[in-house]
């Protein structure tokens, strides 16, 4: 009986220090309270390189469910519509978040295209040269009815890049968690409506290099994060 009381208090005192060691290192420090205060309407240029904010179109307005969900997820979000002197469009919308734990990820497009009835014809990963670095992106084509809209997004884990949900995005927020303290982020979406794929990207890839050679070192880094140094 007494060896059975032994092993009891054995298991017991492992269990009191398991809980006291996921009290210990669970996150309670928001980075977002530590760093210059983001404001992506001052960010982000209005105009820069052959791009001009487009005021007669505006993106598509999330409905209100959706408006709900991303307020009570995002601290920021920006959207705007940028013509070039071609005529040429790029819808741009970015959501800052100051929580990237799993209760506030992201929220991506695969989810809130679908939701504004759109169907996802393509969902793949790929890789943006930003001119400085690669950073891991995903390429979808989200369509509804005659509307065909090709769409490039990434997303932020504190100072890195990672794929929602992926090992790196793990990685990451584990990361943050071992030393107390709660990741921001955001996501980064450029999107255009237009037939051919291929040339809807290399447009989307162009409008994003000018924009990130339009901020300051600090301004890219919120952005970007730091890339992988390019091959």
């Amino acid at each position: 009986m007494k060896l059975i009381s032994f092993k009891h208090l054995i298991i017991g005192l492992f269990m009191f220090a398991a809980a006291g060691m996921a009290l210990a290192l669970k996150p309670t420090q928001k980075i977002i309270n530590s760093e210059p205060k983001l404001d992506l309407e001052v960010l982000i240029p209005k105009a820069f390189g052959d791009w001009k904010i487009d005021e007669t179109i505006r993106p598509i307005i999330a409905n209100p469910e959706q408006e709900a969900e991303i307020k009570s997820i995002y601290k920021q979000t920006l959207t705007r519509t940028y013509v070039n002197s071609q005529g040429e469009r790029i819808m741009l919308s970015i959501a800052y978040g100051g929580d990237q734990r799993e209760s506030m990820a992201v929220h991506k497009p695969e989810v809130c295209y679908p939701a504004q009835g759109f169907q996802i014809l393509r969902n793949v990963d790929d890789e943006f040269s930003t001119g400085n670095g690669t950073i891991p992106v995903r390429r979808l084509v989200a369509t509804q009815g005659l509307r065909h809209e090709p769409i490039t997004y990434w997303t932020t884990v504190g100072d890195e890049v990672a794929t929602v949900k992926s090992l790196k995005w793990k990685i990451q927020q584990l990361k943050y968690g071992l030393t107390g303290k709660i990741p921001d982020g955001l996501l980064f979406r450029v999107s255009s409506i237009q037939a051919d794929d291929a040339a809807a990207y290399r447009m989307q890839d162009d409008f994003s290099r000018a924009l990130l050679g339009a901020l300051t070192s600090d301004g890219r880094v919120r952005i970007i994060g730091h890339p992988a140094a390019a091959s």
